[in-house]
């Protein structure tokens, strides 16, 4: 066996003795658990600081491979570690250890590699495992797990006929040996092999229009699953899919890139408009998880060092703070019962640990300096605007949608923030004894908003410079950032504007009552974070635009699902059960066969 096969073969077995562990044995299925995703994260621990590039027939680990190998595995045994906490009361946590081992398993087979037909073979099965762990929740997922089986499904069929296309174009599936320019190449068919790719990409990473399964997978998974696959695995895979293919197996031309750049732009500002009006953490979670994709493909799109450099270092920092911060709603959830917006509110004294991590996630999915999502938005900034230097005519409007949709990320965030944290703690929550979760749930979280902050004070030194600058070389940034002085700057000027506060405090307060515009308002009227942005979703655009919506106008799932019910209920009335016309049909397609072999015969 290759040593690489370990990665594999470990998760595998270990899953399996998960799988046939009766609930009741909860010690040997946790150790099992343990172990199934600990000894692979080391071993692509070694990997990753192993610079020899192995590239044979089936398996390809180079830069790319190696570092997102090492963070699939990475997240694998945060989730595990927060699920065995997470998971102690569900009688199906057994299966669940199961699908996450099979999961990373899956993932990592998907990443090394170098054989298409291995790729599809990994990617359906990730495919499979993501449709199991959605149905944990039972039948209340029931249909969000055929949903998103359908969508990413369906995706596989366009990756199938992706690589049929290259295999004839180029007589190979090794991904090290094709590379097709689409501006040269002749025929459509080149084109044709990159859009079947991009589909499957984008369907697993969640752009649109294919995100529509990842908002209510958030919403009915468990966050554990949540938190490992749409959050973090899947967005991991999609954009491996993407670079891979816009980096090595084509040469992009003009229209593909515009393609790109458009669906990029339009995910980011749709989806952040979405998130704005949503009641439930995860669903408002599930939408931001769709925008901050927008941003990866924008970077990957613009074709320049730092742009692509962005773009990755997005997808790793999405995954990080995104994760994170499913993994706090998840804590909110295990100690209130519900993610609920209008039934939360002044948790941020009962959980410490919760609010901390997720304030830090939360300004570092908004772009706020120095944390790292900064950074990689920075990044693929400078990108579009190497756009506008290279003369393309719509650099300006993917930027303004870019910087627009940093804005709109801050506000849901904010809102998400004062409805869960802040105010009072709302009547169904009141009477309940509110506690931080255990050790095992908000260590990693801990984890990864440690890692938010040193991936933006210490970019260049700890995750652009170790995982994504040997994959981009020759990034050559416009301007100047220097995170290191600028939070040394920041915490100065937090220390200055603390002394000016607590200097300025007066010494006795008076209370008196709360009024807005001279008018005094009802004891106990508070401001609820539901209501914040209510009067966009009634204003008459957007209104109309939210409507659609909720009819499920931009759902490719619903559209068709519709299509084809239609088209199977003109064949249902055309089965009359009457012997005469089925006759009648059999002898019209009798005469089209012959009027066809008589032309042809002519």
């Amino acid at each position: 066996m290759e040593p690489v096969l370990y990665l594999i073969a470990i998760p595998v077995v270990f899953g399996i003795f998960c799988y046939v562990m009766p609930p009741k044995i909860k010690g040997p299925g946790v150790i099992a658990f343990f172990l199934g995703a600990l000894v692979p994260f080391l071993y692509a621990y070694k990997i990753l600081y192993n610079a020899t590039e192995i590239a044979t027939e089936y398996f390809l680990i180079d830069n790319l491979s190696r570092f997102i190998l090492f963070f699939c595995n990475f997240f694998g045994i945060l989730i595990m570690l927060y699920s065995v906490s997470f998971m102690a009361n569900n009688d199906r946590r057994s299966r669940f250890y199961a699908y996450t081992l099979w999961t990373i398993a899956g993932a990592s087979g998907a990443v090394i590699a170098n054989n298409l037909i291995l790729l599809l073979v990994f990617w359906g099965f990730i495919g499979l495992t993501l449709y199991l762990m959605i149905g944990i929740s039972g039948a209340s997922s029931a249909d969000v797990s055929k949903k998103t089986f359908i969508i990413v499904g369906g995706s596989d069929a366009f990756l199938i006929m992706g690589i049929a296309i290259l295999w004839t174009l180029s007589g190979s599936y090794r991904i090290d040996q094709i590379s097709l320019n689409l501006n040269t190449l002749p025929g459509w068919l080149p084109t044709i092999a990159f859009l079947c790719l991009l589909v499957a990409a984008f369907a697993k990473a969640g752009a649109m229009p294919f995100h529509t399964w990842i908002p209510d997978c958030a919403e009915k998974a468990p966050i554990p699953a949540t938190a490992l696959l749409p959050a973090s695995l899947d967005k991991l895979l999609g954009i491996y899919l993407l670079a891979r293919a816009s980096m090595n197996l084509f040469v992009v031309s003009e229209a593909m890139q515009f393609i790109m750049l458009f669906i990029g732009a339009l995910t980011i500002v749709v989806a952040s408009f979405m998130a704005l009006i949503q009641k439930d953490i995860k669903r408002l979670l599930g939408f931001c998880a769709v925008s901050q994709v927008g941003y990866i493909v924008l970077g990957i799109s613009s074709g320049s060092p730092v742009g692509i450099a962005g773009g990755l270092f997005h997808m790793l920092n999405h995954a990080i703070y995104k994760s994170c911060l499913f993994l706090c709603g998840g804590a909110v959830e295990k100690r209130t019962g519900t993610t609920d917006l209008n039934k939360l509110g002044g948790l941020a004294r009962f959980m410490p640990f919760t609010f901390t991590t997720f304030i830090i996630a939360a300004l570092a999915v908004s772009g706020v300096p120095p944390l790292n999502g900064f950074m990689s938005k920075w990044m693929v900034y400078q990108g579009l605007i190497n756009l506008g230097k290279d003369g393309h005519p719509f650099w300006i409007i993917w930027l303004v949608s870019a910087l627009f949709g940093s804005a709109l990320t801050l506000a849901y965030m904010m809102k998400l923030f004062h409805a869960v944290f802040l105010g009072q703690r709302s009547k169904e929550i009141s009477e309940k004894k509110i506690t931080e979760v255990s050790l095992l749930m908000w260590g990693p979280m801990v984890v990864l908003a440690i890692l938010c902050i040193l991936f933006g004070v210490f970019a260049q030194q700890s995750g652009l410079g170790l995982f994504i600058t040997p994959v981009v070389p020759g990034i050559r940034f416009l301007g100047f950032w220097e995170p290191v002085l600028a939070t040394l700057l920041i915490m100065i000027g937090l220390f200055v504007g603390a002394i000016v506060y607590f200097l300025g405090r007066p010494s006795a307060v008076r209370e008196s009552e709360t009024y807005v515009g001279g008018e005094i308002l009802e004891k106990g009227l508070e401001v609820s974070g539901v209501e914040f942005y209510k009067t966009i979703q009634d204003m008459g655009f957007f209104k109309r635009i939210y409507k659609l919506s909720e009819k499920k106008m931009f759902d490719v799932y619903e559209l068709g699902k519709d299509f084809i019910f239609s088209l199977s209920g003109i064949f249902q009335r055309l089965h009359t059960g009457v012997l005469p016309t089925y006759l009648l049909w059999a002898l019209v397609g009798m005469l089209i066969l012959i009027l066809a072999l008589c032309k042809g015969g002519l």
